[in-house]
């Protein structure tokens, strides 16, 4: 039976500003803190074993939200770049953000107190206090439309369709998330792909190849081939983690995976490491709040995850983590996952130093 003394034997620790030089500092201090401090903490701990397990768990993050106008993309960039993320699953929205800056269009500062129906006049759109061009949106629509055209007609997962605009951001010299990912092999998934201004674009492309009498020899995007490949980096990682910024599809798909691959024969028990960042509640029902404790009464969580929830804005959250991390330099030394695809057949995942893994295009454009 617990006593009055053992529940009574830890006491807050204060804040004290003047040992706090940098952001891991704070996110130390935090730990010993209280109230969503302390889950930031928990978070970042979870994070940290997550990425020094010695077997090397393949850590996929599942992004959702509004975070390339929240001026995340660079934050999600290095992570990446670092070997801290190695999978990407991500609503259409926030690919499609990046993909718009790799054009050389712009996010603005605005205010969430425009007069909106002005707005619409200008072809201004609003992100709450942020504005986009929606006059280079179509032109973006456009391209992705003019760019599938010029693919190779069949079935197409989202991976290698992100593949491909990663290659284009890539040779336009961007270098934000989807042009490393090409750059680095790091499988993009987004498996509501036709839910975005990607899916408007390709939407503009079928049309075109439906009047043109050309139904029969088209690029199609592949949702199930999507579950087949991203369930086979389940199932053959040792284990894994997960990040989840929001919640949504690409974190509910995640899950899945753990379902499918035990369907499919894979020998699995669930992710083994995960935080989530979210601002919604378990009490409305919805999968964007519910709890990871409740992903293990479906087995897509492991009995004895590590695992952590901080309820906030990511947008806040994130970049904090993300600097802990890189300050404690757990990225320096870290093995990078390389992934050996043949067609939609994940042939192995293997272990390889950070340097060495780039995509055969990316290393021949930089030769």
């Amino acid at each position: 039976m617990v006593t009055r003394e053992d529940l009574l034997k830890t006491p807050v620790e204060q804040i004290d500003l003047s040992k706090v030089g940098r952001v891991t500092d704070l996110v130390e201090s935090w730990k010993r803190g209280s109230i969503q401090g302390r889950s930031l903490g928990k978070c970042a701990s979870v994070y940290e074993n997550m990425v020094q397990d010695p077997v090397r768990p393949t850590v996929i993050m599942g992004l959702s939200g509004c975070m390339i106008a929240g001026a995340q993309r660079f934050v999600i960039r290095d992570l990446i770049k670092e070997g801290l993320i190695d999978c990407l699953v991500s609503t259409g929205a926030q690919l499609y953000q990046d993909f718009y800056q790799a054009m050389g269009y712009q996010h603005y500062m605005g205010t969430p107190d425009a007069d909106n129906v002005a707005l619409h006049e200008h072809w201004i759109d609003r992100l709450y206090d942020t504005y986009v061009d929606e006059l280079a949106f179509r032109k973006t629509d456009h391209f992705i439309a003019e760019m599938t055209e010029n693919l190779p007609p069949g079935n197409y997962s989202s991976r290698e369709f992100l593949h491909e605009m990663g290659r284009i951001a890539y040779e336009r010299g961007d270098r934000g998330i989807m042009a490393t990912c090409y750059e680095l092999g790091v499988p993009m998934f987004s498996p509501a792909l036709n839910d975005s201004s990607i899916g408007i674009g390709l939407t503009v492309y079928y049309k075109k190849m439906i009047e043109s009498g050309k139904r029969e020899s088209m690029v199609r995007i592949d949702p199930i081939r999507d579950n087949w490949e991203l369930t086979q980096i389940k199932g053959k990682s040792p284990k894994t983690g997960i990040v989840y910024i929001g919640g949504g599809t690409p974190k509910n798909y995640i899950n899945d995976v753990e379902v499918i691959a035990e369907e499919t024969g894979f020998d699995v028990a669930g992710h083994e490491y995960g935080f989530q960042i979210t601002v919604d509640a378990p009490h409305w029902g919805g999968l964007s709040g519910s709890t990871l404790e409740e992903a293990q009464s479906w087995g897509k969580i492991h009995a004895e995850a590590d695992k952590a929830t901080v309820y906030g804005d990511a947008t806040i959250m994130l970049p904090l983590i993300a600097a802990h991390m890189l300050q404690k330099g757990l990225h320096k030394d870290r093995l990078r996952v390389k992934y050996t695809w043949d067609i939609d057949t994940l042939v192995s995942v293997e272990h390889v130093p950070i340097g060495a893994v780039r995509t055969v295009e990316a290393a021949a454009q930089a030769s």
